[in-house]
């Protein structure tokens, strides 16, 4: 009896055929779906009003109700609020104050030149003391000691004289010469410098010198060679009335230098022996033995090292 009591469910409306008929709860899902952007949108535009009324209440709160229930009393929060609003009035006058101060500065020193800071004595004079003057104004005589005097240049001058005179007498020609310079005469010497080697031959002339067949300023083209060269018949006296003939081979213009003017000294000798004293001292048959220094091993000349490194 109970089973027949019971109401049978009601069948799902069919619909028509190839159409789904949605149910309730999935047509209220669809709606909050739709309306989810607004109800967003609304509570953001909410928020900010919510939470001015929020803070308006707590601080309808936070003032103290006195007994009697006459007066309110205010809180901390509005006494300080309250003391911030009186004081913003002169604290805008100080700032204004301060900052007409700081213009006023800042045109003073715009309009005060700017002076170069003193260079230190720059006001002292210069003292300039001529010479002679003495410069305390003492009445002796002043001495300059950096002074060069007549008389020290003097004493320079003549310091050596036994120097001078000793240039004086080897200047001189040797006026004891005695050479014989018959026709047929011929002193034939040989003279050596260096690896250089002069053939050289004496004879009567006029002064002309020879050098392996040419004339002396062809061969040797400077000049402080030919006046080496023509030292030893200057100094005995017979530049003018003899010739030179010499043959040279070896070494360079220098050398060969050196070998003709040895060379011709030596015939001289060989001319008239008496000489030699003379010759000698000057300076004139003493060979020049000097001669370039032979390279060492490890080296790159005979003293020149190779460019030190370290690593």
């Amino acid at each position: 009896m109970m089973a027949d009591e019971e109401t049978p469910e009601t069948p799902a409306e069919t619909p028509e055929e190839g159409h789904a008929v949605p149910s309730e709860e999935a047509s209220e899902i669809a709606s909050a779906a739709e309306d989810a952007p607004l109800e967003a949108l609304q509570e953001a535009q909410e928020a900010p009003v919510e939470a001015e009324a929020a803070e308006s209440a707590t601080a309808a709160e936070e003032t103290v109700v006195p007994a009697d229930g006459k007066h309110a009393a205010p809180s901390e929060a509005a006494n300080e609020i309250a003391s911030v609003a009186e004081d913003a009035p002169l604290e805008a006058v100080q700032e204004a104050q301060e900052a007409d101060n700081e213009a006023a500065e800042e045109e003073a020193e715009e309009s005060t030149p700017r002076v170069k800071p003193s260079v230190p004595g720059a006001h002292l004079e210069v003292d300039i003391v001529p010479e002679g003057v003495d410069p305390l104004g003492r009445s002796e005589a002043y001495e300059d000691p950096y002074a060069i005097e007549e008389e020290e240049e003097v004493a320079q001058t003549e310091g050596a004289p036994e120097e001078q005179e000793q240039e004086g007498v080897l200047a001189e020609p040797i006026a004891t010469a005695a050479i014989d310079l018959a026709a047929g005469a011929r002193y034939r010497a040989t003279g050596k410098r260096k690896t250089a080697i002069a053939r050289v031959t004496l004879r009567p002339g006029e002064g002309n010198y020879l050098v392996n067949g040419r004339a002396l300023e062809e061969h040797f083209p400077r000049t402080t060679l030919q006046r080496n060269i023509r030292q030893p018949l200057e100094t005995v006296g017979y530049q003018e009335r003899m010739d030179v003939v010499a043959r040279l081979h070896g070494g360079g213009i220098s050398a060969q230098a050196g070998a003709l003017r040895h060379g011709v000294s030596r015939a001289l000798l060989e001319a008239d022996p008496n000489l030699r004293g003379e010759l000698k001292r000057r300076g004139f048959l003493t060979r020049d033995s000097r001669a370039k220094e032979r390279k060492k091993a490890g080296l790159k000349k005979a003293r020149k090292r190779p460019q030190f490194s370290k690593r």
